[in-house]
């Protein structure tokens, strides 16, 4: 009964329409062949730019690398299943990232391609799923109309067997059959700009209604899947990046074509990346990354600066200067706040869990922070290792695994399964401000643990006094006893010293780079966690946790200062920040 409950709470948040597909899907069967088309003709005037890749160069023919997992690939006998693989590698397997890879020879992919066809009939598990076909295809039509460069960067042309050219077409009708409507978001998104690439690429009548029907999918979820700030709807820094990609290869090949894609759909497009560009921008910590949120990893999008490089050639984005005065900047509609003063940068997520009908990349960090000091990661999100039902996918994705409050050991949202969310989280208040005397104050609230006795409520306050301080509370709302927790994840490079029992020095080598201090009741601890940059690679880190229990209102707050500030006491007791203590009935577990 209680797993029909929460099946129930994950399917009330669907659209109808995922809801038909999905059944349709499992009663139905899926259209596994496709005919083979006669007269295939390929439209002239098409052509395009240099993209970005995030292919993996082994510099060997015979190596695979994806996720930073490697794999032999025996010449003549590719192993096209992979079933010693994860899944989400054997997916990149049939991605055809690799044919971008420079340090892979001419020779070998075009092997690889035409051992593919043999190898791999419509319909194949892992090879033919949508969301594969669909990177496949872009990538496949990317190399088709690049010529190649060899080890003197000469260009040589390329002319795509008849062979290849079949199975694209091929894959694109089966494609047009197999539209992810059950999922939609950043899959659809893929599915729309794979057909749009196949329309320019193929003439006729096929390939008229492709480009259409992959306009009109660019064009309905340009403003469905970004926002008013420019944030991706999914609140994920890395599909956020990917997605903006998409566009971007969607323009150069737009405006590098003689087909007509009208000038208004053109604008409209450059129009919406540029806002997306900036939100790209505003968000990156101060080594140039994006902050690890959501099912965000390095190595999976393009680096920021690469985007921002190709953005640049291909609708001429100039990225913002920033200033090293203290700034903020609210991303209300993602959620995301940033407060900034030279190489210093908070970050603070408050945003909901999104898209409601479809939050397989959402975690439990409302309210959660990544902080950078003198241009490195000091406060960090965890980050993703995997997606595949694993303790490292459920740690990932819990509430213990996040800069928040965790309150009685419960979830802030109900995450389940791999990508799976029942009830959710959802912020009250957020906003930020600067004061009158140069520091700034954050404020936000959210509901995830309503679903408690006493339907408590977190919120949180977040003060910097503009010269190396900064102090986090957090309050409890509501009513009845209950055990507040709250953690702090510091990058796995740092180590921790306790000094007394509520003060950590944070040291990087023989280097004291801050403080952390409990202020007020409660009780200070040191643990261990786990960080996860990238796929498949999984650090132990250091971790601080708050705690205290008692009737509600409870009361949790501490300071985190840096290094080269803690000799300026007078200036923070000149400058008080605007923090007040409650008279709290918490105590320490305990006593």
């Amino acid at each position: 009964m209680k797993q029909l409950g929460l099946y129930a709470r994950t399917l009330v948040y669907l659209r109808p329409l995922q809801i038909a597909y999905f059944f349709q899907r499992r009663i139905l069967p899926q259209v596994r062949s496709v005919a083979k088309a006669a007269n295939i003709r390929r439209r002239s005037g098409v052509s395009i730019l240099p993209g970005i890749s995030v292919s993996n160069p082994t510099g060997d023919d015979s190596q695979l690398c994806f996720l930073r997992q490697s794999k032999c690939i025996p010449l003549r006998n590719v192993d096209w299943v992979c079933k010693d693989m994860p899944k989400l590698w054997r997916y990149n397997l049939h991605y055809f990232d690799y044919l971008h890879d420079p340090q892979r020879s001419y020779e070998n992919k075009c092997f690889l391609m035409s051992d593919w066809i043999q190898r791999n009939p419509p319909g194949t598990e892992d090879a033919w799923e949508p969301y594969t076909v669909s990177l496949r295809i872009v990538n496949w039509i990317k190399w088709f109309l690049l010529p190649e460069r060899g080890s003197l960067e000469e260009p040589r042309e390329r002319h795509p067997q008849q062979a290849w050219v079949e199975s694209l077409y091929q894959q694109v009708q089966w494609l047009e059959h197999n539209i992810e409507y059950h999922l939609l978001a950043n899959h659809y998104l893929k599915n729309g700009v794979a057909l749009l690439f196949a329309g320019l690429y193929f003439q006729g009548t096929d390939a008229e209604r492709w480009l259409q029907k992959g306009l009109r999918i660019l064009r309905d979820e340009l403003t469905e899947q970004f926002l008013a700030d420019g944030g991706h709807f999914e609140r994920s820094p890395m599909y956020h990046s990917i997605s903006v990609v998409d566009y971007l290869d969607v323009l150069n090949l737009t405006q590098n074509s003689s087909t007509a894609i009208t000038r208004e759909i053109t604008r409209e497009f450059a129009c919406k990346v540029t806002t997306a560009l900036d939100f790209l921008s505003g968000i990156c910590l101060p080594d140039g990354e994006i902050p690890l949120f959501n099912d965000s990893a390095f190595g999976i999008a393009p680096a920021p600066s690469h985007i921002f490089g190709y953005a640049e050639r291909v609708i001429g984005y100039k990225q913002p200067q920033r200033s090293t005065n203290l700034t903020i900047e609210a991303f209300a509609p993602s959620g995301y706040y940033v407060c900034r003063k030279a190489s210093d940068m908070i970050i603070i997520d408050c945003g909901p869990i999104g898209p409601d009908y479809n939050p397989a990349h959402a975690h439990c960090d409302t309210l959660s922070y990544e902080l950078a000091l003198e241009g490195r990661r000091v406060v960090v999100d965890c980050g993703v290792f995997d997606y595949e039902p694993s303790h490292e996918r459920a740690y990932a994705r819990s509430t213990k695994a996040h800069n928040t409050v965790i309150l009685d050991g419960a979830e802030q949202s109900e995450i389940w399964d791999v990508f799976r969310v029942g009830q959710r989280a959802r912020p009250i208040q957020s906003h930020i401000k600067k004061t009158e005397n140069e520091s700034v104050v954050f404020e936000g609230a959210h509901d995830g643990y309503r679903r408690l006795k006493g339907r408590p409520i977190h919120k949180r306050r977040i003060c910097y006094d503009g010269d190396g301080s900064w102090v986090v509370t957090d309050e409890l709302a509501g009513m009845g006893m209950h055990h507040m927790e709250s953690v702090v994840h510091l990058h796995p490079d740092l180590t921790i010293v306790a000094s007394g029992d509520r003060i950590f020095r944070v040291e990087r080598g023989r280097e004291v780079i801050a403080t952390i201090e409990l202020l007020g009741v409660g009780r200070a601890t040191s643990e261990s966690g786990c960080y996860f940059p990238e796929f498949g690679l999984s650090y132990k880190n250091p971790v601080i946790a708050f705690s205290c229990s008692g009737e509600v209102p409870l009361q949790l707050s501490y300071r985190i200062q840096k290094a080269r500030d803690l000799s300026t006491e007078a200036h923070r007791h000149a400058n008080p920040l605007p923090i007040t203590l409650l008279s709290s009935r918490g105590k320490r577990p305990g006593n």
